[in-house]
């Protein structure tokens, strides 16, 4: 695989980092955009964006927070709650570099056009929010926050698929949260929750030995690849 740090055109102006890993092969391939927790694009979001590369599929990290205090933090660092407050406001300025990234990989000579966004903590929403109004194909979201406030964008998804998934421990998603969230569910067969029992926020994260979760890990990694595996034709 081939591995890259780029530089993409904002729409509205300036420039931002992305990290962009290419699969081996010569076809065209469905992508992935991983909006990263508050940490940023740090080397466990490059591990998972080399992970589904290696899989077969164009895959893609972009700086959500240039615009505030750009590149990976540490989970001590004092700036990493700060720059992503007022959160809904720095979500909602973020759409933009989700299209950009998207528009990006579009463009790729590897690409066949189709491509799904995965959002970790902070960049939960945008697996619903990619979907339902960025021109993504699909989402899934991995213990995401905020996303009792994109629960009427999750319903605009369409016929896309999501798969939205976290532990029952996740403070960022009480039961009421997740009732929510099943209800709609129950309502649209392309969407899909999955709670895990006794797991805890930000089990995806290998760097985060507190909350780490193998099993969630691997259910997740699986619902995305197959999320993808549909996006081949």
């Amino acid at each position: 695989m081939e591995r890259s740090d780029i530089r993409i055109e904002a729409s509205g102006g300036g420039q931002f980092d992305c990290h962009v890993v290419i699969p081996d092969g010569s076809g065209k391939v469905p992508a992935i955009v991983l909006a990263s927790a508050i940490h940023g694009v740090n080397a466990e979001l490059r591990s998972i964006a080399e992970e589904f590369a290696s899989h077969g599929y164009l895959a893609a990290a972009p700086d959500l927070f240039w615009r505030t205090v750009p590149g990976p933090l540490a989970r001590d660092d004092p700036r990493t709650t700060p720059r992503g407050l007022p959160r809904l406001e720095v979500i909602a300025t973020g759409e933009a570099d989700m299209a950009d990234t998207l528009a990006m990989l579009r463009a790729h000579p590897r690409s066949n056009g189709r491509a799904a966004a995965i959002g970790f903590c902070y960049g939960g929403p945008y697996a619903v929010i990619g979907p339902a109004r960025l021109g993504y194909d699909a989402g899934i979201s991995c213990h995401g926050t905020q996303m009792v406030d994109y629960l009427d964008v999750a319903g605009a998804v369409g016929a896309k698929p999501v798969s939205i998934i976290w532990g029952d421990e996740d403070f960022a998603a009480p039961a009421p949260v997740r009732d929510a969230y099943h209800a709609l569910a129950a309502r649209m067969a392309n969407v899909g929750v999955h709670v895990f029992n006794g797991v805890k926020h930000g089990y995806m994260m290998r760097d985060n030995p507190q909350a780490y979760d193998a099993p969630a890990r691997e259910f997740s990694m699986s619902q995305a690849l197959g999320i993808l595996a549909g996006l081949r034709t």
